[in-house]
């Protein structure tokens, strides 16, 4: 049967991009998203809001291990951080709206809104607006349960998943959030697999992801606790079943 998530499950999904050190591309990054397309890989990155309310492409909080700046992602504006350098490359930190500029619907985007409690309000109403005529397929997820609520009850209309990790102890709390936010899918730790709550959740009917695959061992594994990788550091389709 066809459902509207094939895609997620069809193709491995670059983690932060198809990023490679060696080749000065970062995560994170358009050049990194670039690559993703060029190799027909869905793109997995991470959202956060500038300090003018802005969703852009970042995983840290703080842009020191990138950039070599100690200030915070959310401390600067739009204009500040598309000034920044990543690392030694000529990127920048991208918007959202230039991510969906370039994938335009060439390839999947899973975007993560990483969660700062008592700084997301209005986030998923800015993520939502950017998607608004995005014509691609593309869905959201978090870590962060408030970030779940409020995105089923703000943007109802955006597929949405649960970031999860941990073992038998997590059970209960994953249970809770994925039903009372009605999940579409999950993405959770490879090391965590197998466990309760990702076998009763795939068991559904509904994608379960994994992250990070990191080479051909962890894939193999994931293959069969999980519908699709999220991955970095090898390439997946030179990777014999």
């Amino acid at each position: 049967m066809t459902t509207k998530f094939d895609w997620l499950t069809a193709r491995p999904i670059a983690h932060r991009g198809l990023h490679d050190i060696n080749k000065n591309i970062y995560e994170n990054t358009l050049s990194a998203c670039r690559a993703a397309i060029d190799g027909n890989f869905s793109i997995e990155v991470d959202l956060h809001l500038s300090g003018d309310g802005t969703p852009v492409v970042f995983h840290d909080l703080s842009l020191q291990r990138m950039c070599a700046d100690p200030r915070k992602v959310r401390q600067l504006d739009t204009r500040q951080l598309r000034d920044m350098r990543i690392g030694q490359s000529l990127d920048h930190i991208p918007t959202l709206a230039e991510l969906l500029q370039l994938t335009d619907g060439k390839v999947g985007l899973v975007l993560e809104l990483k969660g700062v409690v008592g700084e997301d309000e209005g986030f998923v109403e800015q993520v939502a607006k950017a998607l608004s005529g995005y014509q691609g397929p593309a869905v959201i997820m978090s870590f962060s349960h408030w970030l779940v609520k409020d995105a089923r009850n703000l943007a109802p209309q955006l597929p949405l998943g649960l970031v999860a990790r941990g073992d038998e102890r997590q059970y209960a709390s994953h249970k809770m959030i994925a039903d009372k936010c009605d999940v579409d899918f999950v993405s959770y730790d490879i090391d965590g697999l197998p466990c309760k709550f990702s076998q009763e959740f795939r068991s559904s009917g509904k994608p379960l992801i994994c992250w990070t695959v990191e080479d051909a061992g962890q894939m193999k594994k994931s293959l069969k606790y999980s519908d699709q990788i999220t991955f970095e550091n090898f390439d997946p389709d030179n990777v014999k079943h």
